[in-house]
């Protein structure tokens, strides 16, 4: 059986992108009082081990779904969403009634972080780890470790060890 990452699980990753590229799939925050919609595929799936992720999702890891901007929409409740920005690479937002996140607008990639969790209908298949250098968590799971992102998206593109 090839260890995750490797042939079976990238055409597996691939038909499920192919599989979803017209699908819709709707979350909601905690309380459900805002409602979101994606459609198509994510562009990438991965985890974040950025310390701010990890403090913003009170977790040792986040588990991340990218979007092009136009395949995101707030469906109910868009008056309840809230923002934060800590710094210019990401608009955290979250639902004003309950606190529950819902996604990270990252402007400069042009991409948003709906959160895994969030979608639940959407199958999670993570492809890498970015900004594993700062992980609290080290996890085995044979796919590739980056310092930061990849150099297409601004990183510096080096795998780390597992």
């Amino acid at each position: 059986m090839p260890r995750r990452g490797g042939v079976t699980d990238h055409n597996a990753a691939m038909n499920n992108k192919a599989e979803t590229n017209m699908a819709t799939h709707q979350g909601h925050c905690f309380c459900g009082a805002v409602e979101i919609e994606v459609n198509g595929a994510p562009e990438a799936m991965g985890y974040c081990h950025c310390n701010a992720c990890r403090s913003w999702s009170a977790a040792p890891v986040n588990a991340f779904t990218l979007w092009k901007p136009e395949n995101v929409r707030v469906t109910t409740g868009a008056g309840l969403v809230g923002h934060f920005m800590k710094t210019s690479m990401s608009d955290r937002q979250y639902c004003t009634k309950c606190g529950g996140h819902l996604m990270t607008n990252h402007p400069p990639l042009g991409m948003v972080d709906v959160y895994a969790a969030t979608i639940p209908s959407v199958a999670f298949t993570p492809a890498l780890h970015v900004n594993y250098a700062e992980t609290v968590l080290p996890i085995r799971d044979g796919l590739p470790k980056l310092k930061d992102f990849p150099a297409e998206m601004g990183g510096s593109g080096t795998v780390l060890p597992e």
